[in-house]
């Protein structure tokens, strides 16, 4: 192993042993994000291999993503992203195996919402922590608690 990337290692492993359960799942969303980006650039240029390395490490993620999450304390939220997760699960499945890239564009586009959504109830939440309550976004809900909306598995 190269000593750059014995550090960059250390680094990650630290950061990932510090990470808050929210911090930890914007880095799965990253990782789910880089691999399919890899895994559509790859089948553009033809390099199957790449794009099979590629889109199963996503699918592994969205996978984890998945399993990582508990149905309570809001089943419906709960369901819809496992229903997200297993539809951009079988889109990466279905650009692989079509050679379809606007396949994989879909999944990516749909990854970074996901990651902007993510994002944004994470300032929330630290709003809520610290006992303010943001200023709503165009479009969201304005419920002052999202802490009892969505649990994480620890």
């Amino acid at each position: 192993m190269k000593p750059d990337q014995s550090k960059a290692d250390a680094y990650l492993t630290t950061k990932v042993l510090t990470a808050s359960p929210e911090e930890l799942r914007l880095m799965l969303i990253d990782g789910a994000i880089k691999f399919s980006q890899q895994g559509r650039d790859a089948l553009a240029r033809k390099d199957f291999e790449g794009c099979y390395n590629g889109y199963t490490r996503a699918r592994a993620i969205l996978v984890e993503l998945t399993n990582t999450m508990r149905p309570e304390p809001d089943r419906k939220l709960y369901e819809r992203l496992t229903s997200l997760y297993m539809f951009l699960f079988r889109r990466l499945l279905e650009s692989s195996h079509e050679k379809d890239i606007a396949k994989a564009d879909e999944v990516i586009t749909l990854l970074k919402f996901e990651r902007e959504t993510w994002v944004m109830l994470m300032e929330k939440l630290a709003s809520e922590r610290r006992g303010q309550t943001p200023p709503a976004q165009p479009g969201t809900d304005a419920t002052p608690s999202l802490t009892s909306s969505l649990s994480l598995a620890g």
